[in-house]
């Protein structure tokens, strides 16, 4: 071959430069194969500009890399749309804590000054992520890539929001809401909920008439200051009598009633709980249901304000301690216990989340109803399919979407306010000249930005050109890309974004098109470490994706992130696949390098006649290998299809097609176009190395000719069951006469001759196997019997009957090599029969060494009958 070592990170660069210079990534890049009656689309979940490339969206973006690869090589015109996502809090956290290092803050720096400061970080950071995707050897169309907040998404997005309001199913009001004291309003799942080990205080409440108190548990002292009613059960015979009756609130002069509600937990602490409707999702209910006072206790900041009295100032948390001691020393304070629950934190910067009442945006759940119902109905499929289950769970109990956030960058909200007469409207101008009902020009736009997932639920029609203008953005999409790509074909992302982004794609998908934006959703499981726990920075066992391509190759990555992406269940990754494929990628460059030690070129099979008995062969199981791959990626099991590849070269290929041409030069040819035809298999998975060997095998260079990815992928023709009927014999005979030789001691000797029975093999047939036979059993003549030969050693498989002579072998040291292991066995056989034999011991051994006993007793007994098998065919 040219080199005598490939080198990965060296061909990855210079190919992947060529690849994208030449466009082949872009819709129209496979133009010579493309069929304009087939169209595969596809969307890149956009990362976000502040991320770094991780295992998860290595396995992702792998998986639609194989499957796009695959499309664009079957003639597919083909779409995958990249893009990034501007990330609305993790960006702007990002830069508040630049500008605290820099010792100012966001609100020094105004609006305006800030948002250049995020947009400069974006431009900084942007090209990041898409290089490290470079780096996996991803294919997307490159020239067409989005950010969330181009140009023409931003009118996208407008246009969305001014729709939805118009039809009422936007709307804003003071709801409950997930609140985080440092990123604001959250919508549900932006909510992490963990077990947290606090404390159960029990407090004193005193009757207002002086006649004694209640008690009352709570894990939240600190908001009893909003408690505007102490609630018991109905039915709960322990304080029937006290219902209607009036406490005051401890360290406060302020009244409040018992009230009675079937919300409370009978058995659960004291059975009395405090009402605080502001601050607690439950009592929020309770408050409506009982027309209950709602009093807010602390500011947006968590900074308890004028109903805390003396604590009026302090942080909510920082509080409690203070609150729970004031509490003890005027003796309101029975007991404190420690106690085990749940407390949500915001998932971006693990804040500690307050449920608060606030002014917020939201869209209404019913426009949810049409997506439910088409996915019900199959309009789009899951695969798995049991994730139909979890999506019809969540949506079930869909609530309305809160979609306003307290931050700066993002989609600022396109709602105007009349500083003149208060009129709200919403426009899809950046800065409208006056209000449409009074004509004021002093108008107000909404501070609020909107949820960064609500900019990402357009993204399958948004990149297509909905809702862009008159934007120009010729590269980035074309007039007729929502008839070509619309719904899109697939979505491949992983299950922990179903609620986050999928369910929000779909019902915004079927809202503003009439259809789901997807026929496929392929949700892929975790990758976890080797031992099945998951990746964190806290237990040391991330893997970096780039660090792995970088000590092994983008390819090995991919193909073992493929090879063990079964549907439905978590990876197990370690560098013992890696290097276990690392092995594979090896005995491809192997074989590349046999072939060309006989010949130099080979030819494509296109048109190439196979004339050998051997290459008709290793053809027809290529044929079955193609079908079996198409079938596995047709159904997205891209393990099944990585395993099938990996058997037929290995096993097939290499094992057997490579060792059976040292008996037939002539078949060297052919096995070389069949080997070419099998890195087009084999190259949606493992881009580079199949594009190296594809064009050594050829005496040509990617420089100067086209490349494999832009060829057809394999076909399936006829299987030829006559040539592969053909071969088992020959390699069953193959195998048969080793095993016969290992009796004999001479497994790895050649010896002079040796015997095959079998059963309607005609003279021609025999003549055509015997060359096979000879090389590769080792053996100068072989003989076709019909009789069992006396005085040999034999071996029976599944076509034949072998027997080795002995006449002239010296049997004597085998044999008492032989009569030494039956001793042996037997003595074990029967040590393990009288444990086993033994009522007293196996009434008082453990379950497993009773297991284990009983197990090496079945593998002694079975080796002991090979023994005397081969004890009896050399006594014989």
């Amino acid at each position: 071959m040219a080199s005598e070592a490939y080198n990965p990170q060296e061909t990855e660069n210079k190919y992947y430069k060529i690849w994208e210079d030449r466009k082949y990534f872009e819709v129209d890049g496979n133009k010579a194969i493309q069929r304009e009656d087939k169209k595969f689309s596809i969307m890149m979940p956009p990362p976000n500009v502040t991320g770094r490339l991780h295992i998860g969206h290595a396995l992702t973006f792998t998986l639609q890399d194989i499957i796009t690869r695959y499309k664009r090589m079957d003639g597919y015109k083909t779409l995958w749309q990249p893009g990034t996502d501007h990330a609305g809090i993790a960006t702007q956290n990002v830069v508040e804590k630049q500008l605290l290092a820099e010792g100012t803050t966001k609100e020094e720096l105004g609006r305006e000054k800030f948002l250049e400061r995020a947009w400069a970080w974006k431009e900084e950071s942007a090209g990041i992520m898409t290089d490290q995707l470079r780096k996996m050897g991803v294919s997307p169309a490159w020239e067409r890539e989005r950010f969330t907040m181009d140009e023409g998404l931003q009118k996208s997005v407008k246009e969305s929001f001014v729709h939805l309001y118009n039809q009422g199913l936007i709307v804003r009001g003071n709801y409950m809401v997930n609140w985080c004291t440092h990123d604001g309003a959250l919508s549900d799942i932006e909510v992490e909920h963990e077990d947290h080990d606090g404390k159960f205080y029990h407090i004193t409440y005193p009757f207002a008439d002086g006649s004694g108190s209640v008690e009352v548990a709570t894990t939240r002292p600190e908001t009893y200051f909003g408690d505007t009613a102490v609630m018991v059960h109905p039915d709960d015979s322990r304080y029937t009598h006290l219902i209607g009756k009036k406490i005051k609130l401890p360290l406060l002069d302020r009244e409040v009633a018992i009230i009675a509600d079937s919300h409370v937990d009978m058995e659960f602490g004291t059975g009395v709980v405090k009402v605080t409707p502001a601050h607690d999702q439950n009592d929020y209910e309770v408050g409506k249901r009982h027309d209950l006072e709602f009093i807010t206790v602390f500011d947006e900041k968590g900074i308890l304000n004028d109903y805390a009295g003396e604590f009026k100032g302090l942080e909510r948390l920082e509080a409690r301690e203070t609150i729970v001691n004031r509490l003890q020393e005027e003796g309101f304070i029975v007991k404190i216990e420690d106690h085990k629950h749940q407390v949500g934190h915001c998932y971006r910067c693990k804040n500690i989340v307050e449920p608060y009442i606030s002014r917020q945006w939201f869209v209404k759940k019913d426009v949810a109803a049409k997506s439910i119902e088409k996915t019900n109905a199959g309009e789009a499929q899951f695969f798995p399919p049991h994730w139909i289950n979890s999506y019809n769970s969540w949506m079930g109990e869909l609530r309305d979407w809160c979609i306003s956030r307290q931050l700066w960058w993002g989609h600022q909200i396109p709602v105007f306010y009349c500083d003149e007469c208060d009129h709200e409207f919403v426009s899809q101008e950046d800065a409208p000249e006056a209000c449409p009902k009074c004509a004021c020009k002093n108008v107000t736009q909404d501070p609020d930005v909107l949820d960064t997932w609500f900019s990402s639920a357009l993204w399958p029609f948004s990149t297509l050109g909905w809702g862009n203008g008159d934007v120009e953005m010729d590269k980035l999409f074309r007039s007729d890309d929502m008839k070509d790509f619309y719904p899109n074909t697939l979505l491949i992302t992983g299950f922990d974004i179903l609620f986050f982004w999928v369910a929000r794609m779909m019902m915004m998908g079927e809202n503003f098109n009439g259809e789901l934006p997807f026929k496929h959703i392929y949700l892929h499981a975790l990758v976890r470490d080797e031992k099945g726990d998951k990746m964190s920075k806290s237990k040391g066992n991330v893997i970096d994706p780039l660090d792995m391509v970088n000590q092994y190759s983008a390819d090995i990555l991919r193909f073992t992130l493929a090879i063990s992406a079964a549907q439905g269940r978590d990876i197990r990754m370690s560098t013992e696949k890696l290097e276990l494929n690392r092995n594979f990628t090896n005995k491809l460059y192997n074989a590349a390098k046999f072939l060309q030690m006989n010949v130099d070129v080979f030819p494509d099979m296109a048109g190439f006649c196979v004339e050998t008995e051997l290459g008709k062969y290793m053809t027809s199981r290529l044929n079955v290998a193609t079908k079996e791959v198409r079938a596995a990626l047709d159904e997205y099991k891209f393990n099944d299809a990585a395993t099938i590849i990996y058997r037929f070269i290995w096993n097939e290929f290499c094992g057997w097609g490579i060792e059976l041409s040292k008996a037939d030069k002539a078949s060297i040819v052919e096995l070389g176009a069949i080997f070419k035809e099998a890195m087009k298999l084999l190259h949606p998975f493992m881009p580079f190395v199949t594009e190296y060997l594809y064009h050594e095998l050829s005496g040509t260079s990617l420089e100067d000719s086209d490349s494999i990815m832009i060829m057809p992928y394999p076909h399936k023709t006829k299987q030829r069951e006559a040539e592969e009927k053909k071969f088992n014999v020959i390699m069953d005979a193959i195998v048969s006469i080793r095993r016969a030789k290992v009796l004999v001691d001479l497994a790895n000797q050649k010896i002079e001759k040796a015997f095959v029975k079998i059963d309607g093999i005609s003279e021609d047939e025999q003549n055509m196997m015997l060359p096979f036979i000879i090389k590769l059993a080792k053996v100068t003549e072989v003989e076709f019997t019909q009789t069992k030969i006396e005085n040999a050693v034999s071996d029976i498989s599944d076509f034949c009957e072998t027997f080795i002579p002995t006449d002239s072998i010296d049997l004597s040291s085998i044999i008492s090599k032989l009569t030494k292991q039956d001793e042996k066995l037997q003595k074990e056989i029967d040590k393990l029969n009288g444990m086993l034999k033994n009522e007293r011991f196996v009434a008082n051994a453990p379950e497993d060494v009773l297991t284990k006993n009983r197990e090496a007793l079945a593998d002694a007994e079975a080796k002991l009958i090979k023994v005397k098998e081969q004890l009896e065919s050399l006594q014989s």
